[in-house]
């Protein structure tokens, strides 16, 4: 598995002198939902492993973001949203090949540092208002599904304006992570997939943000119509939402749509 900005060092390598009879390689662009980063990373190489000459190159990020480049003519395979209404827009726009279809259900957490003091099993969110946080990271609501979810856990929790002065956004659920794994912030709202991935389920501990607080986490997936490997797009996708990748899924916390 690769991630695109392989791709130009993979088309100079397949030009080599003494390759000219090689099959050439097929590849998949896919633009992956940054919280999905752990799992999909383990199911691109069994998709790989079965497929000889087939590569997956991923992209990681916020979902709003890939819809914009997708409607502004990326060259995806296909997307694996972090919810269920990026994908259903860019079916709107008459860009997908297909219905978007439901992979995985997700699961918000609050991160902190193994010498945290704070104690939300006692108090809830409530004791992100203390003094000694002066920093919580959440994601960019706006392109992010996890950000949008963690501020409605904060608001239905009647602390997300006392709290908003000190809330630090990232781009994406991986630079959120980050903000609380390098100490710029003092708790972080992140996906319980990558909580469970080191360093982070190293250095310290999560507590799950009750599911009431937030509109379930649906993970959606589309094929994008103007692949230049349709066929392979939809295998891809089959293969995601198949009983193959189910242990997979359930390792890094995510529910299952049908389970």
């Amino acid at each position: 598995m690769h991630i695109r900005r392989a791709l130009p060092l993979l088309g100079a390598i397949a030009t080599l002198p003494g390759m000219a009879g090689a099959a050439p390689a097929r590849s998949l662009a896919v633009a992956v939902a940054a919280n999905m980063r752990p799992a999909f990373e383990e199911i691109a190489r069994r998709f790989e492993a079965a497929r000889p000459g087939v590569e997956v190159n991923a992209t990681f990020g916020a979902s709003g973001n890939f819809f914009a480049q997708i409607g502004n003519g990326a060259p995806f395979d296909l997307f694996l949203s972090a919810d269920a209404e990026f994908p259903a827009k860019v079916a709107e726009k008459g860009l997908a090949d297909g219905k978007p279809f439901p992979y995985a259900y997700g699961k918000l957490v609050v991160w902190l540092p193994k010498d945290s003091k704070l104690s939300l099993e006692t108090k809830g969110l409530a004791a992100l208002d203390d003094p000694s946080v002066q920093k919580i990271a959440i994601a960019n609501p706006e392109v992010a599904p996890y950000g949008r979810a963690a501020r409605s856990a904060l608001e239905k929790a009647g602390l997300y304006e006392a709290l908003r002065s000190r809330i630090v956004m990232g781009e994406n659920v991986s630079q959120t992570a980050q903000f609380v794994e390098s100490g710029n912030a003092q708790a972080g709202f992140i996906p319980l997939s990558l909580a469970k991935t080191p360093p982070l389920s190293e250095e310290g501990r999560a507590w799950p943000v009750p599911a009431s607080s937030y509109d379930r986490i649906v993970q959606a997936g589309v094929v994008v119509k103007g692949s230049r490997e349709l066929a392979l797009a939809r295998e891809l996708a089959a293969f995601i939402a198949s009983a193959a990748t189910r242990d997979v899924f359930l390792r890094y916390g995510y529910e299952i749509p049908g389970s």
